[in-house]
């Protein structure tokens, strides 16, 4: 495997009870650089990205990331593989409602058992960025859908994932919004060494990635 390529996806299918959701699916992604995936709904773009973040496994075939083949690890490890390997930007927030905004940013490092300190400056910095500083102390219900993104936004990005996983990660933000989060993602993936994978239907948003990856009917139709 050359030094550079940190994802290896070979003839990955994943079969759900009624329907085949990805149909034998390879490619490979540098280290450090934008991947956009794109399709038609149903098209197995978001499945592919919960396999890449370790969220579900394939029914059959390869799934490498960083020399690690995902299907062998035990649930234990890829629990940890996701804590401290990924970070994952979900259209929905999935802020937990009886803990404030901090709280929730910090639950991973929490969880992961590291040192909170850098963490809340690194939060409180972004959160700067992002136009979300008097969100912290509030908790998920007190924020408009837009404000509740940003603070998910950051919670990904707390702990520097070297895999910046982002499944429609403006689909709730206004079109300033949307520009200012992705230069952002795009900003911290390129400072943290990350590679940035984004499934998105925004046109605009689509145009601006050179490397992308078109899914249709659960196959890779172009790279």
């Amino acid at each position: 495997m050359s030094s550079n390529v940190i994802i290896k996806i070979e003839n990955v299918k994943k079969t759900y009870t009624k329907s085949q959701a990805l149909r034998g699916v390879s490619f490979v992604m540098n280290e450090g650089e934008e991947y956009l995936i794109r399709g038609a709904s149903g098209s197995g773009k978001s499945t592919l990205l919960y396999l890449l973040g370790g969220l579900d496994r394939p029914t059959e075939g390869r799934v490498i990331v960083n020399q690690n083949n995902l299907v062998d690890l035990s649930d234990e490890d890829l629990a940890l593989y996701r804590n401290r390997y990924v970070g994952f930007v979900f259209q929905f927030h999935f802020l937990l409602s009886s803990m404030n905004c901090m709280d929730n940013i910090l639950l991973p490092a929490r969880l992961g058992g590291v040192e909170s300190d850098e963490v809340v400056v690194r939060a409180k910095n972004l959160a700067k960025l992002l136009n979300v500083e008097h969100c912290l102390e509030k908790y998920p219900y007190e924020l408009s859908g837009g404000e509740q993104q940003r603070i998910n936004i950051i919670r990904a990005l707390s702990l520097k994932p070297k895999l910046l996983l982002c499944d429609e990660p403006t689909g709730n933000l206004d079109s300033e919004n949307s520009h200012k989060v992705i230069q952002l993602l795009r900003t911290l993936a390129k400072e943290f060494g990350a590679t940035l994978v984004v499934v998105t239907h925004d046109p605009q948003i689509a145009q601006s990635f050179s490397n992308q990856l078109v899914m249709k009917d659960g196959l890779l139709i172009t790279q």
